[in-house]
């Protein structure tokens, strides 16, 4: 028997898996970590106290759980949250934290700059993407500007599963999808970095270098596998991000096909047979050669319920909490009577692109208590959600299919307000492990052992959840949609005033 082994690195917590040649999970472990917020707006990582910490202590306890020899462990893959911005020295050694994805609004100026510089025309056109906190490129330009003296002394500008491959391999590499979201340094039409676009950010020698997710990016390290216990000369890999391992973990394939992944955010992957190109949504190559994803993600979602349980619900024990607070939720009716809250408690990416929005319980009186709060807060996600979905339709991609995946598919009531809110049904499959279970698959693909559509064996439908019709849901949109609108520019004022 040989299996594939793969580690996703998360936002809260790192998970891995050992899966067999059938696709069935022979061991899983994880390891938690928090999320650094030195300020407002800003979230980052250790690169090795976080990432490299969890990859090898994940490794070593699926090994000693599963009492594998390393040998028949045939590849390794790995994901992790992104799009990231670490700069290593010439030693590949970290220089300073690792700047998180879209929730890091950090660069707005630069966004800004650089939008008007080049032109939001030119840049949708040739990066596929709009500039927004999501994007990689402001945020070195933000370094350049701010802390010249790390800039300076950074030879790459990696991401998080970037920097992972590295320390197993000493390979600097990056998949295609991750790439596309170094906007404005890569180019979607040539799929390769930009120099005439990155000039005055980073020159593409200091960018790694660009594979597709299952190619092999090289083989463990004699130095990797005495960490890790994985044997030395293990294929592994180029890996991607998280969002993306997920997807492929519950089948997402074809065109049509939509992830749904309920995690510290809210992340939508859409398959599509050609390129989407529309800059309230996110675009990148998919992870296979010709074909093509449209992407969607709320700035804070998962991470708004650990909020809630932590500042609200203290009383509880944490292993208790989010099913007592999903308890009182259904106690609740739904619309949490008459309560809307906004979810923007890190800005908002897709589809409003705000750093600056603002959360908000809005609808409060004497009436309320904690159940219809929590039922308000993941109701505001599921019109955040929803807001997405009708962007998806508007743009003419309406999903096919939607699959639902992530630590929130365990909460009903969020589950059901998104279908009833979106109009879609959404099929839960058998195993809900998320990235790492994807990780695994991608890398039976990468040796020959499994070829992409066979997720759809590994991991077959097991239950829909059908979307009801609420007048409610339906005139309570509308007032959400339109508190934001008529609060934006207080919540922008706010903003200014805490700077």
């Amino acid at each position: 028997m040989s299996y594939t082994l793969g580690i996703d690195i998360g936002t809260f917590e790192s998970k891995g898996v050992i899966v067999d040649e059938a696709g069935e999970i022979v061991a899983s472990a994880a390891s938690p970590h928090k999320m650094i917020v030195p300020r407002p707006g800003w979230a980052e990582h250790r690169a090795d106290e976080d990432w490299w910490h969890d990859f090898k202590t994940i490794s070593r306890k699926l090994l000693d759980t599963s009492g594998i020899d390393p040998s028949d462990i045939r590849c390794v893959a790995t994901s992790a949250i992104g799009p990231c911005m670490l700069p290593v020295d010439e030693a590949g050694i970290p220089l300073m934290n690792g700047v998180l994805y879209g929730v890091d609004t950090r660069a707005e100026q630069e966004i800004v700059e650089l939008t008007d510089n080049l032109g939001a025309d030119k840049i949708l056109e040739r990066c596929g993407n709009a500039l927004t906190s999501q994007s990689v490129g402001p945020k070195i330009l933000w370094l350049k500007r701010n802390r010249p003296e790390i800039y300076e002394k950074a030879a790459k500008f990696l991401t998080s599963t970037s920097y992972v491959v590295f320390r197993l391999t000493g390979e600097y590499v990056i998949d295609h999808y991750t790439a596309a979201n170094f906007s404005p340094l890569y180019d979607v039409r040539m799929q390769d970095w930009a120099a005439d676009l990155s000039d005055g950010i980073a020159d593409p020698s200091r960018l790694p270098r660009l594979m597709w997710s299952t190619e092999i990016a090289g083989r463990i390290s004699a130095q990797a596998a005495a960490e890790t216990g994985l044997a030395e000369g293990t294929p592994v890999t180029a890996g991607t991000i998280d969002a993306a391992a997920e997807a492929v973990s519950v089948g997402v394939h074809e065109p049509g096909d939509m992830m749904m992944m309920y995690g510290s955010t809210v992340f939508i992957i859409l398959v599509t047979g050609e390129r989407v190109q529309d800059s309230r949504l996110w675009y990148a190559p998919w992870l296979y050669p010709g074909t093509h994803a449209s992407m969607a993600g709320l700035a804070t979602s998962g991470t708004l319920t650990h909020w809630f349980r932590d500042e609200f619900a203290a009383e509880l024990s944490k292993d208790a909490a989010f099913a007592a607070l999903a308890e009182e939720a259904r106690g609740s009716p739904k619309g949490a009577k008459g309560l809307i809250m906004l979810p923007y408690f890190s800005g908002e990416r897709t589809p409003i692109h705000d750093p600056l929005a603002k959360g908000a319980f809005f609808g409060l009186n004497l009436t309320h208590g904690r159940g219809d709060l929590y039922r308000a807060l993941l109701e505001g996600i599921a019109y955040g959600t929803g807001h997405v979905i009708e962007t998806y339709r508007e743009a003419g991609q309406a999903p096919a299919r939607i699959l639902a995946v992530g630590g929130g598919t365990k909460n009903d009531v969020w589950l059901q307000a998104t279908s009833d809110i979106g109009g879609l049904d959404q099929i839960v499959c058998e195993k809900t492990v998320g990235a790492a279970y994807g990780d695994a698959f991608l890398a039976a693909v990468a040796i020959g052992a499994a070829a992409p559509e066979d997720i759809l064996l590994w991991n077959p439908p097991d239950s829909t959840i059908k979307a009801e019709e609420h007048a409610v849901y339906k005139s309570q949109y509308k007032l959400f949609r339109e508190l934001y609108e008529s609060t934006k520019h207080i919540a922008a004022a706010l903003g200014e005033s805490a700077d």
